[in-house]
This record gives structure tokens, sequence and C-alpha cells, in this order.
């Protein structure tokens, strides 16, 4: 189909999730300095909203939380993603992206993958591409790691770098808090700080865990409390040792499980039903411990158009 005779449309918005990583397993550096993954995604019903309209190019604006800390040139990832869309149909990425943020900036939730995910959608909608699944999973996975599972949501597997996707069971609803950090962590550099701390020291590779995975097929949240695991935790707590005190914080209030959300600094708390949700985000927000605690559950479906 030529770009003369698409459909045009006055604006496409896409919601998109953010993510924790229940289980994060981290093999050695390989080559190409990028590391072997087994980690296990579920998509939060914490969501950023995508905005494609037309424009004269691309231009990209953003508000919510911490805008002022999203870039709004080419390296942000949804820019990217209009021009890696756009160059594959051989048109001119003209569009202007809006992002709404609700999801932490820098905070180890996929927020700018989310972001990416998003524009990719909302701009092969506006621009009638009609795009199959896996050409849009090709392009995520050219963005970045964690980009193709916020297009795909739910839960899943991701090995290789992260990308190689493979959709994961869930049987019930989990329920989570969040605690936001002052400040972001760079996610190049916590993987730096792993490498730091494992120099000289045979790293497995990585594998998920058949425990974790009975527990979400399951939906059994005291299983999956036993089984969360991030091997980043080590390196985000030695940059910032501050977090210690957030995981220990929302322990004692209740939550049946704690850890580094990713490469955090967002923290990421387990518990048992919305009323402990409510019960641990208070003592967060009241321990001077975080910037503020985010009620929230799982899974939650991948990048819509709405």
């Amino acid at each position: 189909m030529s770009a003369g005779t698409r459909t045009p449309r006055a604006s496409v918005t896409v919601r998109v999730p953010a993510k924790v990583n229940v289980q994060l397993a981290v093999g050695a550096a390989r080559p190409d300095g990028f590391h072997d993954l087994a980690n296990v995604f579920l998509a939060v019903s914490l969501f950023d909203e995508v905005t494609a309209t037309p424009a004269a190019g691309l231009t990209v604006s953003c508000e919510g939380p911490d805008a002022d800390k999203v870039p709004l040139d080419r390296t942000n990832l949804a820019a990217r993603a209009a021009e890696l869309l756009a160059a594959r149909h051989g048109i001119s990425p003209d569009v202007h992206l809006h992002i709404v943020k609700d999801i932490p900036v820098a905070g180890g939730m996929a927020g700018g993958s989310a972001d990416g995910a998003g524009a990719l959608l909302a701009c092969d909608a506006l621009w009638g591409l009609d795009s199959s699944r896996e050409e849009l999973l090709e392009i995520c996975a050219e963005l970045g790691s964690d980009v193709p599972f916020s297009l795909v949501g739910g839960a899943a597997l991701g090995t290789g770098r992260g990308e190689k996707l493979t959709e994961l069971p869930v049987g019930g609803e989990f329920h989570w808090v969040f605690a936001v950090a002052d400040g972001g962590l760079s996610t190049p550099v916590v993987f730096g700080e792993f490498d730091r701390l494992t120099e000289g020291v045979d790293v497995p590779a990585p594998t998920a865990s058949p425990a974790l995975l009975d527990a979400l097929r399951a939906g059994d949240t005291t299983a999956l409390a036993g089984t969360l695991a991030n091997d980043l935790q080590a390196a985000a707590l030695s940059l910032r040792p501050s977090l210690a005190a957030t995981l220990a914080t929302g322990t004692d209030a209740g939550a049946l499980a704690a850890l580094v959300s990713g490469s955090g600094p967002t923290t990421a708390f387990l518990v048992k039903d919305a009323e402990a949700a409510e019960t641990v985000a208070a003592a967060l927000k009241a321990s001077g411990t975080c910037r503020t605690a985010r009620v929230t559950t799982s899974p939650a479906p991948g990048a819509r158009v709405r």
C-alpha cells in the first residue's frame, strides 16, 4: 500500500504497561558487552500513554512525574521507534509523539521501553501500515532488550539479552507495592557494577527457576514470594546503599517478599492482597526512605490502542 492510499487518522493513543522482573538471572558479560539473561517479566498495571499525531516532522513532548528527565530528542526510544518503522516502509517519520508518564522514570520498570513500544504501535496505526506482530517484535528487539515485552505484556521469559520471548501462563492476580526512589540508576552502570562485583567469579549460565514458573502458573502468591530473585540487586545496592532501608521498611510492614526492580532504583514488594498493599504503601510513604509508593496488580495487558 502506498503512503498516498492510506486512510489518515487524526491521532492514535496507545496505553502500555510497566514491568517487574520476578526473576532476573544474569550471565557473564558476552564479547559484545551484553549479558545472557533468564528474565521473567511480569507486566503491572502502571501505564504510560503515547499519542501519535500527524506533524511536519518528528517531535516529542512529555508530561507527568519527572517528565523533565525524559529526553525529547532522537535518543528517546519513542522517537527511534517512529524512525525505524518509517524507514522500513520508505516513508518520512512525520509525527508528533506525546508521552503521558505514570511509570517511574529510570526506575527499573521499563518506562522508556514502554514508550518505545507504545510509539511503535501508535505510529503503525496512525500510518495505516498494518504491520504483522512479528515485524513489530523485530523492531522492538532492535530498539532494546525490554521493548518486546512492553508490546506483549502479561508474563514472559526473556532469553538472549532479554529480547527472545516465551509467553508464560499466569493463574491468578498478584498484588504489588512499588517504592519510587529519588533519582534514577543507569542500567549500563548497574550492569558494569555487576561485572565488577563478579570479576574472577565463575558466573553460571542463567536459567529460569522451575519453582517460580510453577508459582506463576498456579497464581500462588506465597510460592512466588519464596522464589523472587534479581542478580542485579547486589550491584544496585552497591551503587545506592540507601535502598536497603527501603527494602527493610516494606518487609517489616508485612510484604511477603521484596526486591530491587530490574536495575533499580525502584523497589518492589509482593503482598498478600489489596489491604496489605495499602498498609505497606502507607508505611513506605511515612518512612522517608522513598519518594512515594504505588499500589498495583499483575498481570497487565501489553501495548493496546485505546
